[in-house]
């Protein structure tokens, strides 16, 4: 029975240094592939933050344009001309701002769901706002009667949905910087 206990010491003295360096082997790996890991992690981060943040402010400067190019002083300049009618200039009009949403529909991957919503919502408003003075107006007269009364119309809104929507691009824009 004495070498059979001994032979289990003997056994034990070599087996528990063994787990102990075992063990501590295991942790200090555990610990180095954990922050290697952490630092992996960082890095894809800052990598994708490096990324995105750029097309996001791109996004923010194109839905500016939109909100500027869709404003009603804005359409007049471009797309009024000498003879024509006010339906043609309406017609004209309503293209233009279907054209610049079509064209910036993408953005909305870029800003958040309310600001795309308040960016909807100024060009629906400049839609009805330019469809309900058209029906003050003569059709077949000339677009230089819409004009006027867009204009004025305009002139009288301090605040209109345009400006709304561009001072909230502004203030989302500005949590980025």
């Amino acid at each position: 029975m004495s070498n059979w206990l001994s032979a289990l010491l003997e056994i034990i003295k070599i087996t528990v240094p063994a787990l102990i360096v075992f063990f501590t082997v295991y942790y200090l790996m555990k610990t180095y592939l954990d922050k290697q890991y952490q630092l992996r992690v960082l890095e894809f981060r800052q990598n994708q933050s490096n990324t995105t943040i750029p097309a996001r402010l791109q996004a923010y400067e194109r839905l500016s344009l939109f909100c500027e190019r869709i404003a009603i002083p804005s359409l007049m300049l471009r797309l009024r001309e000498d003879g024509q009618s006010n339906a043609l200039l309406r017609m004209a009009m309503l293209l233009a701002i279907q054209q610049e949403f079509e064209y910036n529909i993408t953005q909305q991957v870029y800003v958040s769901d309310q600001l795309w919503q308040i960016i909807k919502l100024s060009r629906d408003n400049t839609v009805m706002d330019i469809n309900g003075l058209y029906e003050q107006v003569d059709p077949k007269g000339p677009s230089k009667e819409l004009a006027t009364v867009l204009l004025t119309q305009n002139e009288g809104q301090s605040a209109n949905a345009l400006n709304t929507a561009l001072l909230a691009i502004k203030k989302e824009a500005s949590i980025l910087m």
